[in-house]
C-alpha cells in the first residue's frame, strides 16, 4: 500500500497535458448533437413539428399515430450521427441519472433481412425494471414495473451513439419516482400563478417561465491519486488526513492562472456541452487549491436540470480521458472551502420582461416589487422546508464552514432595496391620498436604479441573496440535482402568488384601485417578512441567537432539517398545487433518510477498514523501528541510554497513546454502529447515525492525523493533503 502511494505519485507526476483540437467556433458547433428547433424542422414533417412544439409551448399531448412520425425523424437524424442504440434518459430518486441502452437494431421473425426500427411507442413510453430503483414504498416489493415516459419539453440528444430521450419516471399506480416529475408540476403550478399577479401589470402576458443559472463547483485530483485513497473512491470525501501547511490561506488560487493540464481539461469539457447545446460560458479557479467552477448562461429551468445532471456525467467521463477524477461533494478536504451549486433563479414573461428586475417606469418597478416582496414572504413562510430542499448528508459538511452559507435561511436584499421596503412600510391602510400617490410613483417605486449598489456585495453568508435580478440560492449543494431546491422555490412561489391575488382582488371588490390594493397588500407582508431579512454575518454565534429569536430554525444536521418535509404544512402544499400527493411526498421523506443512513454507514465502515487496516498497522511498523533504535542505544550506552533516546521514546509513547484511542473510538463507533441498525423506525435510525456514530468519526479522524505527524514519511500508506491539493 505504501508502495501503491509513491506509484500513484509517480503517475501523477509524470502526466503530460492532453492535447484538446478545436472542433469550431462554439455558435457554429452548440447544440449539433441536439434534436432542436433546428433539427425537427430538417427531419419531421410540418404536422410532426407543430405537433411537438405544442407539447413544449402549451404542453397538449401528442398522438401515437403523430409520435411515429415524430420517432421515424428523431431516428433517421439520429443514425445521420452514427446513433446505434436509444435510452429513456430519467433522474430516479438516486440523486443521479439512468439510462438503459436498446439498438435500433431488429430482425424479423419471419427471416426476412434486420432492419433499425425506432417507433412511437418506443419513443413515448418504456417499462425498465423500477424494482432496483429507491421508492419508498410507493410499488409493491414483488412488482418490477415502473414506467418512463417522453418529456418533450427537454429536447433529445446524442451522447456517444446514444439517442438519450428525456423522460419522467413513475410507477404503475401513475406516482412520481424522480425528480423531474414534480418538477414539471411545480413549473406548471409557477407559470399559471406569476402570470395571473403579472396581468396586473401587463394584460398581454400568457405565460411566465422560471429560469435557471447554475454554478456547478468541483475539485479535480489525479485519477491515480485518487485511487490511492479508500475513502475517495467509496465516499467521495477524504475521511483521514491532516491539513496541508499551505492551505487557501494566501488567496493565491481564486481566479489565479488556469494550470494548463486543467485548462485542456476545461477546454475538452466546453466543447462536449457546446454539442450537447449546455450554454457553459464561465470557467475559472475557486478558492481552494484544485478547485473549480463552470457556470453556463441561463435557462428555462427544467432544462437547466437536465443540463446540470447531464453535464456531471459528462465531467466525469471528460475526465478520464485527462486522468482526473472529478470530486462533487461538498467537502472533500478538511480545511479547505466545499463546493455548492448556487441556483440563481428568477421569473421570465413571454412578452420578454424579467419580473425580478428593476425598471424604468413606477408600474414596471411596482411589477418587479411585487414579485420580489412575494419572494421574500414564501421563503419567510416556508423556510424550515427550503432547507430541507438542499439537505443531504454531505452538504451537513459544508453549511456554516468556510465561506459556505449556515444551515439558517435568511435572505439578504442590500441597503438600497431595504431602504424600498421602509418607504413602502408607511403605506397609510386604505385608500391612499394624491400627496402619497405622487410620492409613492415618483420617489420611491420610480426611483428604484436599473443598477442596484448592493448588486457586489451578496454577502457570501446568506444562502438567499438577492442579486440585482434574480435570487441567488446560495445553500445547494454541489452534488444536489437541482430540481430538488427548484421544485420547493417553485412551488413556495406559486403558493404565495395565489394568496397574494386573492388578496388584492378582496381589497378591489372593496373599491380600492388596483395600485392601491397591491400597495396595502404589499406592507403587510413587508411588515410580516422582516424575520427573514438579515444583512450581516451569518457565521456569528449572534446570529444564531438573534435567528432564534426571529423564530427561524436552525437544522443543522439532515434528519433534523428532513422532518419539515412531511409537516402538514408542506403536505398540504404540494397536495393543493398539484406538486406531489401525499404518498410521493412521504415516500421522498423515507428515501432521503434512508440514503443518509447508508452514506453514514458506508462512511464508518470504510472508516474502520483504513484504520484497523492501514493505519495502526503502519504505526505498529514504525513503532518497531523505535524500539530497534532504542535498544540499540540501551545496548551502547546501558542505564543512561534514556539520556540518548530520550525523544525517541516521548514520540513511542505518544504513536502507543494515539494506538490505544483510536482502537478504543473505533469499538465505540462500532457498537454505536450495532445499536442504530437495530433501531426499527427509520427517523430514529437516522438521528441515531447522525447523534450517536458520526460524531466519533472526528474522534476518530483526530488521533489517525496526529499519527501521519509522527509516522515516518516513507512509511505513511495514504496520499497526503499536499499531495491530493497540489499535484498538477
Amino acid at each position: 500500500m505504501t508502495s501503491f502511494r509513491f506509484e500513484a505519485l509517480k503517475a501523477a507526476s509524470n502526466r503530460k497535458p492532453v492535447a484538446v483540437p478545436e472542433i469550431g467556433k462554439k455558435s457554429e458547433i452548440f447544440g449539433s448533437n441536439v434534436f432542436n428547433d433546428k433539427a425537427m424542422r430538417q427531419h419531421l414533417t410540418s404536422e410532426a413539428y407543430k405537433a411537438v412544439r405544442s407539447a413544449m409551448d402549451y404542453g397538449t399531448k401528442i398522438d401515437r399515430k403523430m409520435a411515429d412520425f415524430v420517432a421515424l425523424g428523431m431516428k433517421e437524424w439520429a443514425m445521420s450521427k452514427g446513433v446505434t442504440h436509444y435510452t429513456h434518459w430519467f433522474q430516479p430518486l438516486t440523486g443521479t441519472t439512468a439510462e438503459k441502452h436498446d439498438a435500433f437494431f431488429e430482425t424479423s421473425f419471419d427471416g426476412s433481412d434486420p432492419v433499425e426500427k425506432f417507433s412511437g411507442s418506443l419513443l413515448v413510453q418504456q417499462e425498465p425494471d423500477a424494482s432496483s430503483f429507491p421508492n419508498g414504498g410507493i410499488r409493491n416489493t414483488f412488482e418490477a414495473r415502473g414506467y418512463t415516459a417522453w418529456d418533450p419539453t427537454s429536447p433529445a440528444f446524442i451522447f456517444g451513439t446514444t439517442l438519450c430521450i428525456p423522460t419522467v419516471f413513475v410507477s404503475y399506480t401513475g406516482e412520481a419516482l424522480d425528480n423531474k416529475a414534480p418538477l414539471l408540476r411545480a413549473l406548471l403550478s409557477i407559470d399559471e400563478s406569476a402570470t395571473e399577479v403579472a396581468k396586473f401589470f401587463d394584460k398581454n402576458v400568457k405565460k411566465v417561465t422560471p429560469t435557471l443559472g447554475w454554478e456547478q463547483e468541483y475539485f479535480l485530483i489525479d485519477d491515480a491519486l485518487a485511487a490511492s485513497r479508500p475513502d475517495i473512491l467509496q465516499t467521495g470525501r477524504t475521511l483521514l488526513g491532516h491539513v496541508s501547511a499551505k492551505g487557501q490561506q494566501l488567496e493565491d488560487h481564486y481566479f489565479g492562472s488556469i494550470p494548463t493540464r486543467v485548462l485542456n481539461y476545461m477546454r475538452d469539457l466546453e466543447n462536449e456541452c457546446m454539442l450537447l447545446g449546455i450554454p457553459v460560458k464561465t470557467r475559472h479557479n475557486e478558492v481552494a487549491p484544485n478547485q473549480f467552477e463552470l457556470a453556463p448562461i441561463f435557462e428555462e429551468t427544467n432544462l437547466a436540470v437536465d443540463h446540470n445532471s447531464l453535464l456531471m456525467d459528462v465531467m466525469q467521463k471528460v475526465g478520464e480521458r485527462h486522468h482526473f477524477k472529478v470530486l462533487f461533494h461538498e467537502k472533500p478536504f478538511k480545511g479547505v472551502n466545499g463546493s455548492g451549486k448556487h441556483n440563481n433563479w428568477s421569473l421570465a414573461t413571454d412578452t420578454g420582461v424579467n419580473l425580478l428586475a428593476p425598471g424604468k417606469t413606477p408600474n414596471s418597478n411596482l411589477q418587479f416589487l411585487t414579485f420580489f416582496i412575494n419572494t421574500i414572504k414564501a421563503v419567510s413562510i416556508y423556510e424550515e422546508l427550503l432547507r430541507a430542499s438542499i439537505a443531504s448528508a454531505s452538504n451537513d459538511h459544508r453549511l456554516g464552514a468556510n465561506e459556505a452559507p449556515p444551515a439558517i435561511i435568511s435572505i439578504f436584499i442590500g441597503q438600497q432595496l431595504t431602504k424600498v421596503l421602509e418607504e413602502l412600510e408607511g403605506v397609510s391602510t386604505g385608500k391612499l391620498s394624491p400627496e402619497e400617490k405622487t410620492d409613492l410613483k415618483l420617489n420611491v417605486v420610480g426611483k428604484i436604479p436599473d443598477v442596484l449598489l448592493d448588486n457586489t456585495d451578496r454577502n457570501r453568508t446568506s444562502p438567499f441573496a438577492f442579486t440585482g435580478n434574480k435570487f441567488e440560492f446560495r445553500a445547494v449543494g454541489s452534488t444536489a440535482n437541482c430540481a430538488n431546491a427548484m421544485t420547493t422555490l417553485n412551488a413556495i412561489v406559486a403558493k404565495q402568488l395565489i394568496d397574494f391575488k386573492k388578496e388584492v382582488d378582496a381589497l378591489i371588490e372593496t373599491g380600492l384601485k388596483k395600485d392601491e390594493a397591491i400597495f396595502n397588500v404589499l406592507r403587510e407582508y413587508i411588515k410580516e417578512t422582516k424575520n427573514i431579512l438579515f444583512e450581516g454575518d451569518g457565521y456569528s454565534k449572534e446570529w444564531e441567537e438573534e435567528a432564534a429569536r426571529r423564530g427561524l430554525s436552525n437544522h443543522k444536521t439532515t434528519p433534523s432539517a428532513l422532518k419539515a418535509k412531511v409537516s402538514q404544512k408542506s403536505l398540504d402544499l404540494f397536495s393543493e398545487l398539484n406538486v406531489m400527493n401525499n404518498t410521493e411526498v412521504e415516500a421522498r421523506y423515507e428515501i432521503e433518510l434512508e440514503d443518509y443512513i447508508k452514506k453514514i454507514q458506508i462512511e464508518g465502515r470504510v472508516l474502520g477498514d483504513i484504520v484497523r487496516n492501514h493505519i495502526i498497522p503502519t504505526a505498529f511498523k514504525y513503532q518497531n523501528i523505535l524500539i530497534k533504535n532504542i535498544k540499540g542505544f540501551k545496548d551502547i550506552f546501558g542505564d543512561d541510554y534514556e539520556e540518548y533516546a530520550g525523544e525517541q521514546l516521548i514520540i513511542l509513547k505518544k504513536i502507543s497513546m494515539h494506538v490505544n484511542e483510536l482502537n478504543a473510538k473505533l469499538h465505540l463507533m462500532m457498537d454505536a454502529r450495532k445499536e442504530a441498525n437495530v433501531v426499527e423506525s427509520l427517523e430514529e435510525r437516522a438521528h441515531a447515525y447522525c447523534d450517536k456514530v458520526k460524531p466519533y468519526y472526528d474522534e476518530i479522524r483526530y488521533h489517525a492525523d496526529k499519527l501521519e505527524l509522527m509516522v515516518d514519511n516513507e512509511f505513511w500508506v495514504l496520499t497526503k493533503y499536499r499531495e491530493l491539493l497540489f499535484t498538477r
